[in-house]
């Protein structure tokens, strides 16, 4: 049995961390486990002191492309990378039970892309995606779904 629920991500213009933040408190209402989160951007600042988890997390991305159409004309990652690094620091990957994207629903086939091509690199799920901040009902169902993944 889990200690503790861990959310893991990165947030540059602030939605992701409102986000989790939101979860957070939606997820302590639900369990006794204690929730941390930690945002990966903080430990860049910190040259980069990243860390082997030992403990099952699940990951939040936003989406930031540079280029193309998310289709055929490629597309490269910017600014998001630091998570990319943490969770292949030390296989930690080994310990995500997946990821949740965001992003612009404008951009289309860019939308969550970049949470895409995490799980097909890492081989883990995208669990689910928000927009933006994400909406009351986003927290509920990706609560549930964080939920279910620690109580089994």
């Amino acid at each position: 049995m889990a200690k503790a629920i861990h959310l893991v991500y990165i947030s540059l213009s602030g939605n992701t961390q409102s986000f989790v933040k939101r979860l957070k408190v939606y997820l302590e209402t639900k369990t006794d486990l204690p929730v941390k989160t930690l945002n990966v951007k903080d430990l860049v600042k910190e040259q980069n002191d990243f860390f082997a988890m030992s403990d099952y997390f699940v990951a939040f991305l936003p989406t930031y492309l540079e280029g193309g159409n998310g289709l055929d004309t490629g597309d490269v990652e910017i600014l998001t990378t630091p998570l990319r690094e943490f969770i292949a620091y030390a296989d930690n990957y080994r310990y995500c039970y997946g990821i949740v994207g965001s992003g612009n629903k404008n951009f289309n086939h860019q939308y969550c892309l970049t949470a895409k091509q995490y799980a097909q690199q890492f081989g883990f799920p995208v669990l689910d995606n928000f927009e933006l901040r994400g909406l009351a009902d986003d927290v509920e169902r990706i609560g549930e779904k964080v939920l279910a993944l620690y109580r089994s």
